[in-house]
């Protein structure tokens, strides 16, 4: 959530103006933790999508790419005979 500094400038016409400038665009320190939030979300879903994969691999009974390659290969040969 962006915290918003408030600070008060003249209208054309005289009147205040509020401006809305976000506050973490002048805090270095608020930008570095929210990149280093980010970063961690980040590497939490490559680690879950690798987990999921390492699963599916596991459950084919598939232990190198070479051999996920091949079997797609042989699928793509089966189902190209069939037509």
């Amino acid at each position: 959530m962006k915290r918003l500094s408030h600070s008060k400038s003249n209208n054309v016409d005289g009147s205040n103006l509020m401006s809305n400038i976000p506050k973490d665009q002048h805090n270095p320190v608020e930008m570095q933790d929210k990149h280093a939030v980010e970063s961690e979300y980040e590497e939490m879903e490559l680690l879950e999508r690798l987990e999921t994969l390492r699963e599916d691999m596991e459950d084919l009974k598939v232990t190198t790419l070479s051999e996920l390659i091949q079997r797609i290969e042989a699928l793509h040969r089966k189902l190209d005979d069939r037509q």
